[in-house]
């Protein structure tokens, strides 16, 4: 049996975990993003994509890998490609979960699929998570995970494409050790491209520490919140183009699409600081009742 046939026995392999919406990591996210936010209180609605801040990977400390992820295998198939990043997603937002609820989730993986892009091979993973709260299912979400392989360094860096410049709202975000840090710390995430440089520059070939790829989509969000105050956002869709470093400011920015067969809909990208495509990401949202 070929390597692809074994990680596709994953294929429809299921995990069900459950957990606590607390109000700590709520308040400790809303300072990570420099929110000034009142103390999170029960009942409390929780803002869309930061239910990342739960179910998070414990893996004992004999069990994390030389990345800093978990060891491969368990419910993710054991691809033996190095560099794991997040892709993008999808995700609908039936109704919100809140602090103080016990909630549910049902992760499927949904397909495994073996490629050979310009840098070598990929591998890329999608899995469904159904979340559920005490009033039923809250957030249906699609994640991808990309596996490749350490870049040749004689590779020249691909140029990603140059991000819109006609953004309605936008901000600029510096991306230190202290924000990284942070973001690592309450998603308990272990990867060593996010805090330890010596490690992301010569395991991995990257020049700066890398911005994680949910904390920009979230900062994306939380840009759309901020100018349009009171939105709900009934889906979300993210792309990760290009990553973000800790060398230098970038710009998060949006703008609202109207007048076009799908009103109701923003539209979000993040900007590296050459004028580059970082991410792009599309929000369907809804005025709030008056």
């Amino acid at each position: 049996m070929d390597a692809e046939a074994i990680l596709k026995q994953w294929i429809g392999r299921t995990e069900t975990r459950s957990d606590a919406v607390t109000a700590v990591p709520v308040a400790a996210l809303a300072a990570t993003l420099d929110r000034d936010d009142p103390l999170p209180q029960p009942g409390d609605p929780l803002p869309p994509l930061w239910h990342w801040l739960y179910f998070l990977p414990i893996a004992r400390q004999s069990e994390v890998g030389p990345d800093g992820h978990p060891q491969r295998g368990g419910f993710l198939p054991p691809v033996s490609l190095p560099r794991r990043m997040w892709a993008g997603g999808r995700l609908d937002f039936h109704q919100p979960l809140r602090i103080g609820e016990t909630i549910t989730r049902v992760s499927r993986i949904v397909d495994v699929t073996q490629k050979q892009g310009r840098s070598g091979a990929l591998v890329f993973v999608l899995v469904r998570h159904e979340i559920s709260g005490s009033q039923g299912l809250a957030i249906t979400e699609e994640h991808d995970i990309v596996y490749r392989d350490h870049p040749n360094p004689a590779d020249p860096a691909p140029v990603p494409p140059i991000a819109p410049l006609d953004a309605t709202w936008q901000r600029v975000v510096t991306p230190d050790d202290v924000l990284l840090f942070r973001y690592s710390a309450l998603t308990f995430n272990g990867h060593r491209i996010h805090y330890d440089r010596r490690y992301a520059g010569r395991v991995e070939g990257y020049p700066g520490l890398v911005v994680h790829g949910p904390l920009i989509a979230t900062l994306l969000m939380d840009l759309l919140l901020r100018s349009l105050p009171g939105t709900r956002v009934t889906r979300f869709q993210f792309r990760a183009v290009s990553p973000l470093f800790d060398l230098a400011p970038f710009t998060v920015c949006g703008k609202p699409e109207e007048g076009g067969p799908d009103k109701g809909l923003a539209r979000l990208w993040a900007r590296n600081p050459q004028g580059g495509l970082a991410m792009e990401a599309n929000a369907r949202i809804e005025a709030p009742v008056p």
